[in-house]
């Protein structure tokens, strides 16, 4: 496992007794045969572990701050109103030539953890971070539209006070959220609703052709807004199906929207991810990644793809296992993302 996975995982340890909230002693018991529950059933159970209905969307109130002209494509920095009193900076991507008159299909890009809290929307937008998840630049230049927003916590989201670093705000945030009822995952889905919003809201966007891309926690945050997001149109997350079985099993501390307080004892994460069906869902998956313990990952996707066949969408769930491979964003993967969104949003 990267040592910068390893350095989140350890600051985010508090997670391991958070996430046993709502849950009884016969849940920690709970069989490993237990049966599914009914998808508008289990639904339901979900929004109340998450924290209950997301309230009415405020005026979105959007700005354009600066442009700047790069080859192919141009970037804007904006921001916009996910709740009163909470604006999340963006860049948006705009493939020369894609304008109100001829718009184009957008993707929602959700970066990674990595615990890299100084990090954001800048990585997939092509200005700082790893090369491997400038994916925004990538599909900008396939002539999509990319909004790239920053998560709570990271880059232009970290303590407007100054006063907790790194690590240290993401746990408060993630506690802030637990005492008022809620939890990470709640606040992130709403922001990423809002996301999809303003992503909507732009000339430029054929609002019939959305979709949204994540690695690692972005994978996360991309089978978590599925559900509730139904304009997304096509889904694809890269390295990231945690299971709170193998959690439990290998003891894995992990990013705090993959933990819902009450939610193991009526189903688990791929239980989430099914519940985008019938529309397209594909995941990869790395063979060796730590961070997706494989056993029970293969389980979860075979779970997934049993959802889809029970809605006659078989075709519409795909995934990518790449054997030796850990963590990463590799050539292969990107192809079977690349392919996928070109065979949905076209």
């Amino acid at each position: 496992m990267p040592s910068d996975r390893r350095g989140f995982l350890k600051s985010s340890a508090i997670v391991a007794g958070v996430s046993a909230l709502g849950a009884s002693s016969v849940t920690h018991a709970r069989s490993n045969k237990q049966e599914s529950l009914a998808p508008d059933t289990f639904r339901s159970r979900l929004l109340t572990c998450l924290g209950g209905p997301w309230p009415e969307p405020c005026d979105l109130q959007p700005r354009v701050i600066r442009e700047e002209q790069k080859d192919g494509y141009r970037l804007q920095w904006v921001d916009y109103a996910v709740e009163p009193e909470d604006r999340v900076p963006a860049i948006l991507l705009v493939p020369d030539g894609v304008n109100a008159m001829a718009p184009a299909a957008a993707i929602a890009i959700w970066h990674q953890h990595a615990g890299q809290w100084h990090l954001g929307k800048t990585e997939p937008a092509g200005l700082a971070g790893d090369p491997m998840h400038h994916t925004g630049v990538a599909l900008a230049k396939l002539g999509y539209v990319v909004l790239c927003p920053d998560a709570l916590c990271f880059e232009e989201r970290q303590d407007p006070d100054g006063k907790l670093k790194g690590g240290n705000y993401e746990r408060f945030e993630f506690l802030r959220q637990v005492v008022d009822g809620r939890c990470m995952a709640w606040k992130n889905i709403l922001d990423m609703r809002r996301a999809i919003d303003y992503l909507a809201s732009r000339g430029e966007v054929d609002a019939e052709r959305l979709g949204c891309y994540g690695h690692s926690m972005g994978s996360t945050h991309t089978w978590l807004v599925g559900p509730w997001e139904p304009r997304l149109k096509c889904l694809v997350g890269n390295c990231c199906l945690p299971t709170y079985k193998a959690i439990h099993r290998t003891k894995l501390l992990h990013c705090f929207p993959n933990f819902i307080p009450g939610l193991h004892q009526f189903g688990d994460t791929p239980d989430i991810a099914a519940l985008i069906a019938p529309r397209a869902l594909h995941l990869n998956l790395g063979e060796t990644d730590g961070g997706s313990p494989i056993e029970e990952a293969r389980a979860g996707v075979e779970r997934i793809a049993a959802a889809y066949a029970s809605v006659n969408a078989a075709d519409r769930f795909t995934y990518f296992i790449e054997p030796d491979t850990g963590h990463v964003l590799s050539d292969a993967m990107w192809q079977q993302t690349r392919e996928t969104f070109e065979k949905h949003l076209s």
